[in-house]
Formats: structure tokens, sequence, C-alpha cells
């Protein structure tokens, strides 16, 4: 009788999983590509973290090298420039965060103010347009842009009566260069999921406003930013969730030895005993990644739960 008990809510549970596939089997096909996707390039590669806890040879594979437990997190967090690699990259992430996460919403704010369509077009265009130049083009233009001869912005300099400077060598002004650029170069295109909840907003709430005297800043103290709060507000968690996570390939190509103290961040440190090396360390790489994604894990976890219990806006 248990083992028929058992079997019975078994068996129901796949007629009704079945029943459900073959009443919506055009969604599933559709689901189908991203399911494969996902399983294919982020499931099935964690298979290889366990290199992370072993001293991996590729010439035994993963299985056949040797279990070292936590020797590689223990080499990491005991390693001199450890404190200074996690200080840098949290303080490079978190400025960004604090002046580049308003930015978007404050430009799809005024570009919805825009009457005239065609205007709106064209700026929409000319501030996403920067998102498409690649990461080596950018620190080009950085380079270009900035340099203590024959940049632009040290002409000025000089022009006003300044004194130029060697902006690439200064460790004060690596941070402003890297966080700068990256404003300059997503902000516009990160305006397309706010200016996407501006649009969905029902117009005859303006034109009650509108009727009730409302100003315009009324209208967006009101109307645009309580619609905008929401997403803003999930945006924000992910964000969050990328905390110790950085554009390393800029961060690599801005890197000199003068402003080494400031741009040596974890992900540069990652890639440099990964792969960089003479002596490729896989297993030491694998260990810091392995503890970062777990550490921006644990931070989405706990911003997101204080959002919750502040705001009730949350992603779970």
């Amino acid at each position: 009788m248990s083992q028929q008990s058992v079997s019975r809510p078994r068996a129901s549970l796949r007629q009704r999983a079945a029943r459900a596939v073959q009443r919506d089997w055009q969604l599933w096909a559709l689901m189908l590509p991203a399911l494969a996707f996902f399983i294919v390039f982020c499931y099935f590669p964690m298979y290889g973290v366990q290199i992370a806890f072993r001293d991996y040879k590729a010439a035994r594979g993963i299985t056949g090298s040797e279990w070292v437990g936590l020797k590689h997190f223990q080499k990491f967090f005991a390693s001199y420039y450890c404190g200074r690699m996690f200080a840098n990259t949290f303080l490079l992430n978190l400025f960004g965060l604090i002046f580049g996460f308003p930015i978007p919403i404050l430009l799809a704010i005024m570009l919805n103010q825009l009457k005239s369509q065609r205007f709106k077009g064209f700026s929409q265009t000319a501030i996403y347009v920067p998102h498409f130049i690649s990461t080596v083009v950018l620190a080009g233009m950085i380079y270009l842009f900035f340099s203590p001869t024959n940049g632009i912005i040290n002409h000025l300099i000089t022009a006003s009566g300044g004194k130029s400077i060697y902006f690439i060598m200064e460790p004060g002004w690596f941070r402003p260069l890297f966080i700068g650029s990256d404003i300059w170069q997503n902000a516009g295109w990160n305006t397309i999921l706010y200016i996407a909840t501006l649009t969905g907003i029902d117009p005859q709430l303006y034109e009650a406003a509108t009727i009730d005297g409302a100003t315009r800043w009324d209208k967006i103290k009101h109307i645009d930013i309580p619609h905008l709060i929401p997403i803003a507000v999930m945006m924000l968690i992910l964000n969050c969730g990328s905390l110790l996570s950085s554009n390393t390939d800029k961060a690599l190509l801005l890197q000199t030895s003068g402003n080494m103290s400031k741009s040596d961040i974890l992900g540069v440190y990652v890639y440099s005993v990964g792969i960089a090396g003479t002596k490729a360390q896989y297993s030491y790489a694998s260990a810091i990644g392995l503890c970062l994604n777990v550490i921006n894990f644990a931070i989405i976890m706990l911003v997101n739960a204080i959002s919750r219990r502040m705001s009730d806006i949350s992603l779970f």
C-alpha cells in the first residue's frame, strides 16, 4: 500500500507535466533555445568549478588532478596585495554606482519631456552611439585626449594658464577617467529601460494633472518618478551584485606603472596569474573567481532582502 501511495502522486505529476507540455508546446518550443543556452553555457561549465579545489594539471584532466581543498583560497587571502586589490575593486565599482546609476534615470526623464519627436529621436541615437565603441578604441581615445603633449584637455589647461597633467600616470586620476568614460559610454544605452517605463504610463494621468494645474516639475515628481522607482530599485539590486566585478579589459588597457596603486584590481590580477603569466595558475585563478562570485551573490541577496523589507520591492 505504501509503495502504491507513493507511486501514484509521481505518475499524476508526470501526467500533469505531459499535459502541460502538450497544451502549451508552442511556448515550450520558444523557450527551448534559451534553456539550451543556459544549460550549455551556464550549467555544464559549473562542472569545472572543482579545479579551484584541485591542483589542476591539463595532462591529468580535472578529476585526475590532485585534490588540495582550500589551499588556493588560503594562498590568495594571505597574499600581500589582497587587501589593496579588494579595496581598489570595491571602491571603483562603488563610486561608479554612486555617480553613474542616477545619470540614465535623469536622461530618461529629460528625453521624455522633449516635445519634438524628431529631436528626441536624434538625441536618443546620439547618446546610444558610444555604447557600440569597443573597449580598445575607447582606451585609445582616452590616451589621445588626455595626452600630456598633444591631448586636447591639456591644451585647454595650458591655454587657461594651468600646468600640463600626465593623467594616465597619476594614480588619483585613474578612477575619474575610468568611471567618467564608463558613464559617457553606457549612460545613454541604460536609458532604454527607463524610457520604456515612461512610455508605458497612461497619458490620461498627464491630462488629469494638466487640468489640475500641475507644472512640468509636478508631473515629473508625482507621475514619472513613482513609476520609475520600482524598475530603478531592481536595477540597483542587480548592479550591487557586481561590486567586485569590473571591466577588466579597460582596467588592463588603462593600467600603467604610475597608476598601479589604484588600477590594481582583482580582475586584472586574475588575468595576470591565470593567463598572462609564464606559468598559468588555472586553479589559483579559478579559486579567486569563485570567491568573488560567492561574495557578489551574498551582496545581492543582502541588498535584495533590505529592499524587500524597506520598500516591498525585490527581485525575489
